[in-house]
């Protein structure tokens, strides 16, 4: 098979094209079944951690007089979803249960892919939060863009148009955006231009394909333009120059400048709230190794967030990182407002929901108890639900142990278990996978003899499936048909078992004695 190579600048590859396209072509359904992972970032657990700090901040501008301006929240590469959604409803819950004033907001997701955006405009968890006003759309592109084309209010957002701070939400978003690849040696700066080699293309080749069947190397050249005086991000480079040899360096500058034209659009600056593979650290970078893509259909890097972190401090903001090493997600808050430390309320709920035990310390005991799961008593499955805030995956994955451990479960866990089934399901956001959630909630109720609250689930499962119904969803239905004195329904129900698989035994003779 003959070979193509050709030498780019790092920023320049045409892999980020082919992320583009990939993201552009599929759509949400990039996240089915978890091919580009979604859930670390996106699960209720993370969600209520933002909406702690975002709640905090409201509070800190009401403690500053400012409760009339609309505050603007944008996300960027919402992807999925699911984030904005688990983060809205636990705002709107704050906010209710608080009961004080405090200013408006309105969150705004954005994507690169307009796929993405009619998703959600069309997404039924979002229609509630869409006509309160409360969220808004647009495509933003990080590479270009200077303002926001809101979809739903038709209002373009321009720079100097916000009086509130802008806040801005980035989940793996700094890793797959274009990156400059620089190589410190020697006391100087160097280009790492990389050489793509391909295999001859034999057909139509995916933007995945493509990029899974790429060999990259690279090579330096003399990059004096970074040690130019008037680089914008001259004190950067200038501390790696001091402090580092022989490393390679992910340099985020289109991160920064994407940063630095957000922060435009208000006249109050801004606050992001971020997380990602990314190190903090400047000893992490230290000897560090020419990149290694990471793929998951698309693919993703490591995002310097110590570059980050040192551009904005010194222009006086203020960067709160985790004391402790991330293993999995590094989740970061940076302030870049006028006087950081008033903002005393968001500073203290990141202390309680990344600094004392946060998103990456929920990922790692979830990583645990995927392999646990079979050992653990009903309080230990109740306990990590609620830490987890009432997860529709967790539950999915541990339904099967519950319904083991329901004969022995006493009233207390029982009532426990049925009050998290209602919330969970309540707040849960349908992903193109489609999990049939309404079946398995409906199932444990059952099992425990909740007729009542069993019935609406099982329903619901029968709409959510009705190509492909299952025969004991219909004999669940007609017991609770019968249990709730609604002897007609309880016939409709097992006829339709019937229909479904006539030498149903059970169903047959029930009907048999109901009429």
């Amino acid at each position: 098979m003959t070979e193509r190579m050709q030498k780019y600048r790092f920023s320049e590859a045409p892999i980020w094209d082919l992320q583009r396209a990939y993201y552009e072509q599929l759509g949400p359904t990039a996240w089915v079944n978890d091919q580009v992972p979604q859930y670390i970032t996106s699960n209720p657990m993370i969600g209520t951690a933002y909406a702690d700090m975002v709640f905090g901040f409201l509070q800190d501008r009401a403690g500053q007089g400012e409760t009339t301006e609309t505050v603007t929240i944008v996300e960027l590469g919402a992807g999925a979803g699911r984030l904005a959604y688990h983060f809205l409803v636990e705002l709107n819950r704050l906010i209710e249960f608080a009961g004080i004033p405090l200013p408006p907001f309105r969150y705004v997701m954005t994507d690169l892919a307009l796929k993405n955006v009619e998703g959600w405009r069309r997404h039924p968890a979002l229609q509630t939060f869409i006509e309160k006003g409360m969220l808004d759309l647009a495509t933003f592109d990080a590479v270009n863009d200077s303002e926001l084309k809101l979809v739903v209010s038709g209002e373009t957002i321009r720079p100097g148009d916000l009086k509130q701070p802008l806040l801005v939400v980035a989940n793996y978003f700094f890793d797959g955006i274009p990156q400059e690849l620089i190589y410190v040696g020697d006391g100087h700066i160097y280009e790492c231009d990389v050489v793509v080699e391909l295999p001859e293309q034999s057909g139509a080749e995916t933007p995945s394909e493509t990029l899974a069947s790429m060999k990259l190397s690279y090579e330096h050249r003399r990059a004096p333009v970074y040690e130019a005086e008037d680089y914008p991000y001259r004190d950067v480079i200038a501390l790696y120059l001091q402090e580092l040899d022989d490393s390679h360096i992910l340099f985020p500058e289109v991160g920064l400048r994407c940063l630095e034209r957000l922060d435009r659009l208000s006249r109050a600056g801004f606050l992001l709230i971020t997380a990602d593979k990314g190190d903090h650290r400047l000893d992490n970078w230290r000897f560090a190794e020419p990149p290694q893509l990471i793929y998951h259909g698309s693919f993703s890097l490591t995002t310097n967030y110590h570059a980050i972190q040192y551009a904005f401090e010194q222009r006086g903001a203020l960067a709160l990182f985790p004391s402790h090493h991330y293993k999995n997600i590094n989740v970061a808050c940076v302030f870049m407002l006028e006087s950081p430390d008033r903002y005393v309320n968001a500073k203290l709920a990141y202390l309680r929901s990344v600094e004392r035990f946060g998103p990456d310390d929920f990922f790692s005991l979830k990583q645990w108890t995927d392999r646990e799961l079979d050992t653990m008593g009903m309080q230990q499955l109740l306990a990590f639900w609620r830490l987890g805030r009432y997860d529709a995956e967790w539950f999915i994955q541990s339904a099967k142990r519950i319904s083991e451990l329901l004969p022995e479960a006493n009233d207390e866990e029982r009532l426990d278990l049925r009050n998290g089934i209602h919330r969970m399901y309540a707040s849960f956001y349908v992903m193109p996978q489609r999990y049939d959630l309404a079946l398995d909630a409906g199932l444990i109720l059952f099992e425990m003899d909740m007729y009542a609250d069993a019935k609406p689930m099982l329903e619901a499962s029968v709409r959510f499936d009705e190509d492909r119904p299952d025969t004991t969803v219909y004999f669940c239905l007609a017991i609770c048909s019968l249990e709730l004195g609604l002897e007609e329904e309880a016939k409709l129900y097992l006829r339709e078992a019937l229909t479904q698989e006539p030498d149903h035994e059970e169903a047959l003779e029930l009907l048999q004695a109901l009429e």
